[in-house]
């Protein structure tokens, strides 16, 4: 490879990396997690192995080929001797099996139920997917305006820290100038904690997304919870889907197990070849299967798969019961999330904002230690980071809802 083509194909590499490093907005991670999740990939092939398998469904077995000879002496004067008998002769046939209508119609409904059961397993996964991105975006996306609140707050406080030493000439006391490096340590330790959480969200976007450099930028999204909504659309969950194949499914083994009572057939035509002073032979043949103990076989089957039909649309209630709980218990939880989050936007943080300004101006004044300065702000810290933490939860809770209930799953 010349010099020149190298050089033009690390350039067209290295502008591809770039563009794929690219920060991403919500909506752009929750489409590259579904381009790029393996799970994904597989569930999609699960579905594409299940439709290719249900095409032969319901057709009838290969025929057999049947090749032999027949009537040969083993014994007596003719013993191994072909064609030396009118009776012996070579064969060639053919035979079909032909299982019963409804034993064919069973397998086609089984193999539909196959395919549905598929298709809520890719939605469940195309969903649980979503979430995992879509909760890792905005895990990051707070992270760094966690990092951004304290770097504010620790700015706003920088003059006055800068100004304790003078402070002990006018009277402060000494040990005052040793609280400002105790108080940047405790913030430096929160940076640290907070770095960590930014670091851990960011290799779960890198998780789903397959970003290597994977970032986030724009907004997140203000998405509500319509209780009415969600509770009208459970019955079409996927995990409900998924119960529904599967009691589809336990219907198709008990069409199955119905069907072998009525009997199956096989039909068989062979060519003889005899000698030819004998002339040659053509021989058809109808085999009928004869389900006579139903008490010992097929009656113990039947119940057995009638039972587990009964028990699939008894887990198919469990399962909605189990899943109309959680959904009161998560919009339960949102509600509580918006009003934590709404009191510390509308209370707390306003209080604390108005704690750092009076100790300012006390402090200024002459009337506050260092001290007191360094308590509010460590409060006003406190309250923004704790807002960002509720408002965190409430959108994350909103997501989730949304996404494990609701609409927005493709």
């Amino acid at each position: 490879m010349s010099p020149l083509k190298l050089a033009w194909l690390l350039a067209l590499s290295a502008t591809a990396v770039s563009a794929h490093a690219e920060p991403l907005t919500f909506d752009q991670a929750l489409a590259r997690a579904g381009e790029t999740a393996p799970s994904l990939k597989a569930a999609a092939l699960r579905v594409d192995a299940a439709r290719s398998a249900s095409r032969s469904a319901g057709s009838l077995p290969d025929p057999k080929l049947a090749l032999g000879v027949e009537n040969l002496p083993i014994s007596g004067p003719m013993a191994g001797r072909f064609g030396a008998d009118e009776m012996t002769m070579a064969s060639v046939g053919v035979m079909q099996d032909m299982p019963s209508r409804l034993a064919r119609r069973a397998a086609v409904e089984r193999a539909g139920a196959e395919i549905g059961m598929a298709d809520a397993q890719t939605d469940l996964e195309r969903r649980a997917v979503r979430l995992a991105v879509a909760q890792a975006w905005v895990d990051l996306y707070y992270a760094q305006k966690r990092l951004a609140a304290l770097d504010e707050v620790e700015k706003a406080l920088t003059p006055i820290l800068d100004t304790a030493p003078s402070a002990v000439t006018r009277g402060a006391r000494p040990a005052e100038t040793i609280e400002p490096a105790e108080w940047l340590l405790a913030i430096a330790d929160r940076r640290s904690a907070l770095m960590a959480d930014l670091a851990k969200a960011k290799a779960a976007l890198v998780r789903w997304t397959g970003d290597p450099e994977a970032s986030v930028s724009g907004e997140p999204p203000r998405w509500e919870v319509d209780p009415v909504m969600v509770r009208a659309g459970l019955d079409r969950h996927p995990t409900l889907l998924a119960y529904d194949a599967a009691a589809r499914l336990a219907d198709a083994d008990l069409a199955g197990a119905r069907a072998s009572l009525t009997p199956d057939w096989t039909w068989e035509l062979a060519y003889q070849r005899r000698d030819p002073m004998f002339g040659d032979m053509v021989s058809a043949r109808v085999t009928v299967s004869l389900p006579l103990r139903k008490g010992e076989r097929q009656g113990p089957m039947i119940d057995a798969r009638s039972a587990d039909a009964s028990r699939a649309r008894v887990d198919r209630e469990t399962a909605r019961r189990q899943l109309a709980a959680e959904l009161d218990g998560d919009l339960a939880t949102w509600q509580m999330r918006r009003e934590l989050w709404a009191r510390a936007r509308d209370s707390r943080l306003p209080l604390a904002l108005r704690r750092a300004d009076l100790e300012t101006a006390s402090y200024a004044a002459g009337t506050a230690g260092l001290a007191d300065v360094l308590a509010a702000f460590t409060t006003l810290a406190d309250a923004k980071l704790d807002l960002l933490d509720k408002e965190a939860e409430a959108l994350r809770e909103a997501v989730r809802i949304n996404i494990t209930y609701g609409s927005d799953a493709s």
